[in-house]
């Protein structure tokens, strides 16, 4: 149910009874083995709750990461462009219930002449996962790659600072995306605050094609039919300037377009969802999805990454 706010406000034979007595030891020897790695532990839930307080939601699956909804409810709040002034206001998507705690928090900008409502779609699919999510309208349409970079962070400081949602946030664990010069926007605010989390540039346009400087986990998208940010000017040389030590991962969508990331797409939703769980959550249950790296599909042109991840 979604609701609405104004944000304005393992043969042999023995005797049986020899088999028994062997088993028991065994049995004992394997139990002491394993309290002694600690991994009995390790393999108790509550245990991995302990390890990892920042975990939302039930075990993953592949259904559930591709599903146009997750685990939460969602609900919106609306900022009006006149209740801020480095952004150009946007919209809320948070999970409802705050039984859970606190949640990461994304901030995401549309493209060059683009409105929230080119990257609306990812607001519920992404909250109902477990995000607060803002989408937002950047000043003018015609905003440049570091401007948009400065108003994703300073709508993320919105969302931590004076946003009716603040409470349900942990200001530590934040992430940005964005959409053509919104993704290199998305680029531009990892430089300059590289506490943050995760950052995904969907089909990402910038002058700038050398990123070395970054330290935040970096989700590169782009679209073998892109015509407008080609992946061999933007996308390939974005991943490829990146530091080799940093947890980092190329996606070229398969029969895909500049403007693919605009609509609902599964392939898009799938990866966005499992990068930032990992980072934003350090949830390793969300590993499986990212490495072994997926290999070429229908839907998957080529996909490059480092594995294990190390964060």
């Amino acid at each position: 149910m979604q609701q609405t706010s104004n944000e304005t406000r393992p043969t042999t034979t023995t005797s049986p009874g020899r088999h028994r007595t062997r088993s028991r030891l065994l049995r004992s020897g394997l139990a002491a083995l394993l309290a002694a790695g600690g991994l009995v532990a390790a393999q108790s839930p509550s245990a991995g709750a302990a390890d990892n307080p920042y975990e939302r939601g039930p075990a993953p699956t592949v259904s559930s990461i591709e599903a146009s909804r997750g685990h939460y409810s969602v609900s919106e709040a609306r900022v009006s462009s006149l209740s801020v002034s480095d952004f150009g206001g946007g919209t809320i998507y948070y999970p409802t219930s705050t039984s859970d705690g606190t949640f990461g928090a994304v901030a995401i900008s549309p493209g060059y002449t683009g409105t929230q409502s080119s990257i609306s779609w990812l607001g519920p699919r992404l909250a109902s996962q477990g995000f607060v999510v803002f989408t937002i309208d950047t000043l003018t349409t015609l905003d440049q790659p570091a401007s948009r970079g400065r108003q994703l962070l300073a709508a993320l400081d919105y969302l931590t600072e004076r946003s009716s949602v603040r409470g349900r946030i942990d200001g530590d664990r934040l992430g940005v995306m964005g959409h053509s010069m919104g993704g290199g926007g998305s680029l531009e605010a990892a430089k300059s605050r590289p506490a943050l989390q995760a950052a995904i540039p969907l089909t990402g346009w910038n002058l700038d094609k050398s990123w070395p400087e970054l330290r935040t986990p970096t989700l590169v998208v782009g679209a073998d039919g892109d015509t407008i940010a080609p992946v061999s000017s933007h996308s390939e040389p974005f991943y490829e300037s990146l530091p080799g030590s940093l947890d980092k991962a190329y996606l070229e969508l398969n029969g895909a377009s500049h403007f693919t990331p605009n609509t609902s797409d599964t392939t898009i939703a799938k990866y966005s969802v499992s990068w930032l769980k990992r980072f934003i959550d350090n949830d390793v249950r969300y590993e499986q999805f990212l490495c072994p790296l997926p290999r070429p599909s229908l839907t998957i042109e080529e996909y490059r990454g480092n594995c294990p991840h190390t964060s």
